[in-house]
C-alpha cells in the first residue's frame, strides 16, 4: 500500500492542500492523510506553541504511515514544505513534493501589487470579495508575534537540511506568489542533491497553488510525478 502525507502551511489548515488530496483520492487507492498541526485549524490557538511541536506532530503522523505502508510520499505546502523537507532528510520517504515551500518569504514586488489591488477593492466597496483579504484578515489578528518567530526559527533550522535530500523531488511555485518569492523554488532546486528533481512554475498562481487557476496543471504534475 502507498501512503501520502499532506502538510499545510503556517496559520493554515488541511483546507490549503485539500483540492490536491481530493484529486489523489479520486485517482488512486492510496492512504491520504492531512493532519492539522498543533495550534492550527479553523480556530487559531498558536499562543505557547513551539516549532518543535509542529515537527513532532508531523513525525508522528509520518511514522503511522510508515508502519502500515510499503511506500510513503510527502507533500508540503508553504511552511508544510519546510516540514516535509525536514522529514525527507531524516526518514525513508519515497518521493517529496514541495508546494510554495517557504525557504524565503515575502515577495515585495508582488505583495505591493496585491496590496494595491486590495486597496482598490476597498475603495470600490468590494473588499470582502478580495481573495487575499479573505484569507489573511483573521490570521493577521489572531497570530501572536512569538508564533511568527517560531516559524522563522523553523526555517533557519531546516534550511541547511535540504542539501541532504537525495530522493525524487518535485518543486512547484506560483509566479504571482506575494508570500514566497520564486527565488525560494530556485534555491530548493539548486540545493537538493537528488538526481531526479523537477521545478514547475505556475504562471497564474499566487501563494495558494492548490486553489489557483493553474490547479489542474498542478494536479497532473503531481500525479504523474508520483506515479513515475
Amino acid at each position: 500500500m502507498i501512503g501520502c502525507l499532506c502538510i499545510h502551511g503556517f496559520t493554515g489548515s488541511p483546507y490549503e492542500v485539500e483540492p490536491l488530496a481530493t484529486y489523489l483520492k479520486e485517482h488512486t487507492d492510496w492512504l491520504i492523510v492531512m493532519p492539522t498541526l498543533p495550534g492550527h485549524g479553523e480556530t487559531l490557538e498558536l499562543k505557547g506553541i513551539s516549532n518543535s511541536e509542529w515537527l513532532r506532530h508531523a513525525e508522528d503522523e509520518l511514522q503511522k504511515l510508515l508502519d502500515v505502508c510499503d511506500e510513503v510520499f510527502v507533500i508540503g505546502f508553504s511552511m508544510g514544505g519546510i516540514i516535509a523537507g525536514y522529514l525527507a532528510s531524516k526518514y525513508p520517504i519515497k518521493k517529496l513534493v514541495l508546494l510554495s515551500a517557504a525557504v524565503y518569504y515575502v515577495n515585495p514586488k508582488q505583495l505591493f501589487t496585491d496590496v494595491k489591488d486590495m486597496v482598490a477593492d476597498a475603495v470600490r466597496g468590494s473588499i470582502n470579495e478580495n481573495e487575499l483579504f479573505i484569507r489573511y484578515k483573521e490570521k493577521i489578528v489572531h497570530t501572536p508575534l512569538k508564533a511568527t518567530m517560531e516559524f522563522r526559527k523553523l526555517v533557519r533550522l531546516v534550511r541547511p537540511k535540504f542539501k541532504d535530500i537525495d530522493i525524487p523531488t518535485l518543486i512547484i511555485q506560483g509566479e504571482c506568489d506575494g508570500i514566497v518569492p520564486i527565488k525560494s523554488a530556485h534555491y530548493l532546486y539548486e540545493k537538493i542533491i537528488a538526481k531526479e528533481k523537477k521545478l514547475c512554475l505556475l504562471p497564474q498562481s499566487k501563494h495558494h497553488v492548490c486553489h489557483s487557476e493553474d490547479q489542474e496543471i498542478l494536479f497532473k504534475e503531481v500525479y504523474l510525478f508520483l506515479h513515475k
